[in-house]
Formats: structure tokens, sequence, C-alpha cells
């Protein structure tokens, strides 16, 4: 039996009956099924500043000298086993709200924490049916998690999904549901 692990998932759309949303709730909801703990942060909804590289990381007793909700998400990415990234596509990349996030993981390095020993995932989709499309975002993941020494157990990229509920048009749902599976 697989071991129980605390997972991390982290948002970036401002769509709440989005096509990422609906990946990431059945992605929680079998990952619980699976014994797996879900805490989630909705990058859209929340107060995080780009990072100034100041460098004065976890010197106040916290993730980031300058206060915002990075310092909610940051306790929680130490603690977990997992992360997993899920967010439509934008301008080839990240959403500016969970880039931020992902800028602040500085502070990870900075202070040599969390790196190391956790799996990650990547869970994206886009209106465009033109896989290539997805290059850019997968470089940056990639980047992120080599940088953190992190392993990646998979990514679901799903073409061609704009409209909400589009994803119910592809196998997006169980390809969210068997990467669920992988942790």
């Amino acid at each position: 039996m697989k071991k129980s692990k605390k997972i991390v998932i982290i948002t970036g759309s401002p769509r709440k009956n989005g096509n990422s949303f609906a990946m990431v709730e059945v992605f929680t909801k079998e990952a619980e099924r699976n014994g797996h703990s879900i805490t989630r942060y909705d990058a859209a909804d929340m107060t995080i500043k780009g990072c100034t590289a100041c460098e004065t990381c976890f010197k106040t007793g916290k993730a980031c000298s300058f206060d915002d909700d990075f310092n909610k998400i940051a306790p929680t990415i130490e603690e977990a086993d997992a992360i997993v990234f899920a967010t439509p596509l934008y301008w080839f990349t990240f959403p500016a709200k969970i880039k931020a996030v992902i800028d602040k993981f500085y502070a990870f390095l900075v202070s040599k924490r969390a790196v190391g020993n956790k799996e990650c995932a990547l869970i994206v989709c886009c209106e465009d049916n033109d896989l290539p499309m997805f290059d850019g975002i997968r470089f940056a993941y990639k980047q992120t998690t080599d940088l953190l020494q992190w392993q990646s157990v998979g990514e679901v990229l799903v073409p061609s999904v704009a409209a909400p509920g589009d994803i119910h048009k592809t196998n997006g749902i169980e390809q969210a549901i068997a990467l669920a599976d992988k942790f």
C-alpha cells in the first residue's frame, strides 16, 4: 500500500467554473480516495507580490519579509510531500498570480528549505489545439522543479478547451484521475 502523502495544489485560474478547476476537483477527490491529504491554494484569489530578491527570506520568521499570502503557502510547501500546479495556459506559460508564487520559491533556495525529496506534477489546459503551445510552461515547470530537486510524477496537458465545460469533451478528466493515482 502506498504511503499517505500531504499534497499541496496551487491553482492559477481566476475562473471558478473553468476547465483547470474541473481537473483539480477530480484530482482532489481521487487523491483523497487514495488516502492523501490535500491543501489547495487558489493563487488568483490571493495577494502575492513579486519577489524582490532581497535575500532576507526566513530571517523574520516568515518565508518572505514582505508580508503577503505567500507566507500562508510556504509552511505547507515545506511540510508537503508533493506539489501540484494546476492552471490554464496564459501567453505560453503560467498566469501572473501563480508565477508570483513560483518566483517566491526563491526563498526555499536562499534558505535551503523545501529543496529535494518532493514529488510534483503539472495540470494545464489551453484553448489552442497545437501541442507545442505547452512548450513554454513545460520548460518553466521543468526548470523550477529541477532547481528545487523535486521529482515530477507526470503532466496532464489538455488542448482545445476554451469555454467552461469543454474539458468534458476531452480525456482531461480521466488524465487528472490517472495522475492522482501516481502519487
